[in-house]
């Protein structure tokens, strides 16, 4: 099922980088609109924008007039960004499931989404053979300490290697849980209230949620392999 989940995220991510600019280009052909037609469309959301558009019937016999030329275009790409976005939603839904025969425990814990869950699965499933202890998931997600130390001072800086994708998986977690997490809020002021910088405080916060992320999706391997034998 990893490798299902690889090919399904892969074609997410080229999903999602095309319904940016998708709207992006929208979004800037509007600014270059007629005046007439860029005023109507200035306060819309985005979702009620993209939908005005794409309910719109401009006369494809006029393509040589310049407002109907606009028309056209940003009724296409309106379509288009719909299109994905359906289409995203149906990805997010596979990967949802599958996520969820992998590792529900992942999706029960605090701040911790599909997305991220479904990246912290693959770096570990494309990784078995380095998997051999929680500190080496940490240096494979690129949150393991790195010294920094410098004449008295002893500190740690943040890890640069390792899995950037796995490393933004863990940085959104950490982020979600200092917001809405009442344990990790007091953690953080009791690191930055001792003279650690905020930096440190994710920094060391990253590396036990890596910890914990390691022992559940360990686990489940595991059960899912003693589930294999025994049938």
């Amino acid at each position: 099922m990893v490798e299902s989940l690889r090919v399904l995220t892969v074609c997410r991510k080229t999903a999602v980088a095309a319904r940016r600019v998708a709207i992006q280009i929208i979004q800037t052909t509007i600014v270059s609109a007629p005046d007439g037609l860029r005023d109507t469309l200035r306060s819309m959301t985005r979702m009620q924008l993209v939908r005005t558009l794409a309910a719109w019937r401009p006369d494809l016999t006029a393509y040589r007039e310049v407002e109907a030329a606009y028309r056209i275009s940003l009724k296409s790409l309106a379509r288009r960004y719909l299109e994905l976005h359906d289409e995203i939603a149906d990805l997010d839904a596979m990967i949802s499931a599958i996520v969820d025969d992998l590792a529900p425990e992942l999706i029960a814990r605090n701040s911790i989404g599909y997305t991220g869950a479904a990246q912290l699965l693959l770096t570990a499933g494309d990784n078995p053979e380095r998997l051999r202890s929680e500190a080496s998931f940490a240096a494979l997600c690129g949150v393991s300490p790195v010294p920094a130390s410098s004449g008295k001072t002893i500190r740690h800086r943040l890890n640069r290697g390792g899995d950037r994708a796995a490393n933004s998986a863990l940085h959104i977690i950490a982020i979600g849980r200092i917001r809405t997490d009442s344990a990790t809020k007091a953690y953080v002021a009791r690191r930055t209230s001792g003279g650690h910088s905020k930096l440190d405080a994710i920094r060391a916060l990253k590396r036990y949620i890596a910890r914990e992320v390691f022992h559940i999706i360990t686990r489940r391997h595991r059960e899912i392999n003693q589930t294999r034998i025994a049938a």
